[in-house]
């Protein structure tokens, strides 16, 4: 079978894939649909002639900054195989249900990700298997929770998107944004003085307050597509996929005041008596901020005239031409 062409209804793979009793897609490296087995039909709504072609994420969006997402992303990047995907406690990552029942429970699942090479190119093989009821591999799920979480784009401190998963959704925002007439900003996060706060509470205190700062953060961005991540350090980022300037600003100015709120003890020698952020901004110009470390160093340079500004503030790209 060659997995860049969908086998005809009558060929025998196409037969032996559509008895198998899971769900088989295999994506190929630009994470779009080249297989969709008879399994998934029912269970999902959807035949192949409406998913074939389809990035994974554009079918099922709630996808987006998943653990699936990142074991697909593993796979397909580094070759790396995950026998176990779990989703923070999400047992139902797919939005599949019981042949006729589309009103009804979702299905308990079970994820494995494959990688495999054919012809040259990489592709992965995605198997979903219906656990509903079935304490075992419910156990195993859990079991395997830790392990994927070491292997795969979460921080392991913070529990959001980690750099390398960063720097992966915001290439591919990117490229999606340059197909259409798409937008996209970026918004880089620095929490303010932040050597101060370690030096007066201690590290464990420091990483108290870095995982509070990113849930906060995370919890801030209500839609599937829009991805948390730790940067680096005190530093975090958010890509706003279908998010022009202006409007990342006013979330960003959001979740700026939504921290200073929460009224968190500074350090004595901190600029500001509780911990605030400063927020640099940059959106997609398809003539100038098209590449991503075109659209980093925007963000990068008004975060840095945020802080020389004063801290606890968002300052956009193109409000302080000088902070070049």
């Amino acid at each position: 079978m060659n997995p860049s062409k969908p086998e005809t209804p009558g060929s025998l793979p196409a037969r032996v894939l559509n008895l198998v009793d899971c769900g088989l897609i295999v994506l190929d490296q630009d994470s779009r649909i080249v297989v969709w087995n008879g399994w998934l039909v029912p269970r999902s709504g959807r035949g192949a002639a409406r998913v074939l072609g389809q990035a994974l994420t554009d079918v099922f969006p709630g996808l987006r900054a998943s653990r699936v997402e990142a074991a697909i992303l593993a796979a397909l990047l580094e070759g790396t195989a995950t026998g176990h995907v779990a989703s923070s406690g999400d047992r139902t990552p797919f939005p599949l249900r019981e042949p006729g029942s589309f009103d009804g429970v979702l299905i308990d699942q079970a994820i494995a990700v494959t990688p495999f090479d054919e012809d040259g190119r990489r592709f992965c093989l995605v198997e979903i298997r219906d656990v509903s009821g079935t304490a075992v591999r419910e156990r195993r799920l859990l079991e395997h929770a830790e392990s994927l979480r070491a292997r795969s784009y979460i921080d392991g401190l913070t529990g959001i998107a980690n750099r390398r998963h960063f720097d992966v959704a915001l290439e591919r925002e990117l490229r999606r944004a340059q197909r259409g007439s798409g937008a996209l900003a970026l918004l880089l996060i620095d929490i303010d003085s932040f050597k101060a706060y370690n030096d007066h509470f201690g590290h464990q205190q420091g990483d108290s307050c870095l995982t509070m700062v990113a849930q906060e953060l995370a919890a801030m961005l209500k839609r599937p597509a829009d991805l948390a991540a730790r940067y680096g350090g005190e530093e975090f980022a958010a890509v706003l996929p279908d998010t022009k300037l202006e409007q990342a600003r006013v979330l960003a100015d959001r979740i700026r005041a939504h921290v200073a709120g929460l009224g968190l003890a500074q350090a004595p020698a901190a600029h500001h008596p509780q911990v605030t952020l400063s927020i640099g901004v940059a959106a997609f110009e398809r003539e100038r901020l098209n590449a991503p470390e075109a659209l980093i160093e925007a963000a990068d340079k008004a975060l840095y005239a945020a802080k020389r500004g004063g801290r606890n503030r968002v300052v956009a790209d193109g409000d302080a031409p000088d902070a070049a």
